[in-house]
């Protein structure tokens, strides 16, 4: 009879551990948000418009007035 309650217990403690124990707890749902990802570079504006600048979309000229609008 007192074996059904220790069992209890006993799953109620790894389900919390589960959760909680390994230091990393997230909610469930934002696990796809960037904001959890602190560690993760974003790409400066500049960045991204040197990468326009090299597969063409933009044109010197766009690129250099739209670089000194930037910096």
């Amino acid at each position: 009879m007192w074996i059904f309650p220790f069992i209890m217990i006993i799953v109620m403690l790894i389900v919390v551990y589960m959760i909680f124990g390994r230091g990393n707890f997230r909610p469930p749902c934002s696990h796809h948000s960037q904001n959890n990802y602190p560690n993760e570079q974003k790409e400066t504006p500049l960045d991204i418009l040197k990468k326009r600048y090299a597969n063409g979309e933009i044109s010197k000229e766009e690129f250099d007035k739209i670089k000194n609008d930037i910096v």
